[in-house]
């Protein structure tokens, strides 16, 4: 198992409902199946009570905590909770995020802009700020932190596009910030995916059926013109967070079947 006897923290392992994975919840599972004890992040605690019954469906262990990463009160609360329940910090995969919300520059509203980069970014920062300590202190530590593509390619939206450069900006700052700790932080760029997140707002929002959004984007993606499922997403996490990847840090990973090779 390449995750045997680590202590994982996944923020945002929860998911709305829908016909797929989310991205949180798969890199959940996918480190329980890899043998890690898994604290269950969500400020959603029945969609994280969700997810712990399909890892203890599996054999796998963990437990549930209900915080809100925008109140760094509760961001304190996911470290400590961690170290009383199981003593130490291996890994923190951030996950929490959304668009929803976002328009373009000139018809953004603040409260809106400050709501999305307090969600997107803010709770982040304040996140790895309380983990930090306790992977230094261990002189090891793995943090991933889930940005998107939308950091790097033309968007109809400002504020999530700016929040998630954000993470790719403090991704490598805290890269090199904790290094001389033995403490990698690395972030994934998820393109199109089919989960419930990305299918089911805009389903409900166009009123079409979910397979004309699934169309619609498929046809964007190089690669076999088919989105990414959450199962991509933990598939590259797991890597992150493994050994494996023990001489990697700073790293913007996309996962995306090329859409960022696109030009024109």
């Amino acid at each position: 198992m390449r995750l045997k006897d680590k202590i994982a923290i996944v923020a945002g392992a929860g998911q709305q409902p829908g016909e797929t994975m989310g991205n949180g919840r798969a890199v959940a599972l996918r480190f329980a199946q890899e043998g890690a004890c898994v604290l269950l992040v969500d400020a959603n605690e029945e969609w994280a009570n969700d997810t712990l019954e399909l890892i203890e469906k599996e054999g796998g262990k963990g437990s549930v905590l209900c915080a809100d990463i925008t109140r760094e009160d509760d961001c304190k609360a996911i470290a400590d909770s961690c170290i009383t329940r199981y003593g130490r910090i291996d890994i923190l995969h951030n996950n929490v995020g959304r668009s929803r919300g976002d328009k373009a520059t000139t018809e953004i509203d603040a409260g809106m802009w400050d709501e999305l980069m307090a969600l997107n970014l803010k709770g982040m920062v304040m996140t790895c700020k309380h983990v930090l300590p306790v992977m230094r202190a261990q002189e090891s530590g793995a943090i991933i932190n889930v940005s998107s593509t939308s950091s790097l390619a033309a968007r109809q939206t400002i504020t999530y596009k700016t929040s998630k450069a954000g993470v790719n900006a403090i991704t490598q700052h805290m890269a090199m910030e904790n290094a001389a700790f033995g403490i990698r932080v690395n972030a994934i760029l998820p393109g199109l995916m089919d989960t419930p997140m990305a299918i089911e707002r805009r389903a409900k929002e166009r009123g079409v059926e979910r397979d004309v959004i699934r169309q619609e984007r498929n046809m964007q993606v190089p690669l076999q013109n088919r989105m990414g499922t959450g199962w991509d997403v933990a598939n590259a996490a797991l890597f992150l967070a493994s050994d494996e990847a023990g001489y990697i840090t700073g790293v913007l990973l996309p996962v995306e079947g090329g859409l960022l090779c696109k030009i024109g």
